[in-house]
């Protein structure tokens, strides 16, 4: 098991390489560190459940699961499956490029990668698909900001990405008749 997970920090490392030139352009800079900063606690995702239960595109029985599922989603990842790993971050105290808030637990999964696409797949399924492309765009913005601010490695978000994209389509199948 220990060469498989070498072999993930050597490929890490490699990818790590080619987001040094967007960490040095001060207009993506200010884009991923905002990008990471409003995936905190899924911020924006409870904002959007709140701007949508007020313009009627939701209804307020949406927007309340949506934040009690978010809960429970961070809860299994954040209190369960990142215990089990303990994987160091890529930067102990941070990249001083960066304003982003310097998190307690470990590394893997990426957190915000897997609430970003569990919320993408739960308001998609109560949304029109026209939705459904932009909810994704936010959700790989903010997995990706991860990487470029030095707070996950690649393996983190890709793993993250897939935890929250299972764990959504879990949750539609409980909740499609909420409305």
């Amino acid at each position: 098991m220990s060469s498989f997970v070498a072999r993930i920090d050597d490929l890490d490392e490699r990818l790590d390489g080619y987001f040094e030139p967007i960490r040095n352009s001060r207009l993506l800079v200010y884009v991923f560190n905002t990008s990471s900063a409003v995936g905190d606690f899924g911020a924006i995702w409870h904002v959007i459940g709140v701007v949508g239960a007020l313009n009627g595109a939701l209804s307020w029985p949406q927007a309340l699961t949506l934040a009690l599922l978010m809960g429970g989603e961070s809860l299994l990842l954040n209190q369960g499956i990142k215990r089990i790993f303990r994987r160091k971050r890529p930067t102990v105290s941070g990249d001083d490029r960066f304003t982003v808030r310097r998190p307690l637990t470990s590394s893997f999964p990426s957190g915000h990668a897997s609430s970003a696409f569990f919320a993408a797949i739960v308001l998609s399924g109560w949304l029109s698909p026209v939705w459904t492309a932009v909810f994704f765009a936010f959700a790989v913005v903010i997995a990706l900001s991860r990487v470029v601010v030095r707070i996950h490695h690649v393996s983190d978000i890709v793993v993250g990405s897939l935890v929250g994209t299972l764990l959504g389509t879990i949750a539609v199948q409980f909740t499609a008749t909420i409305s």
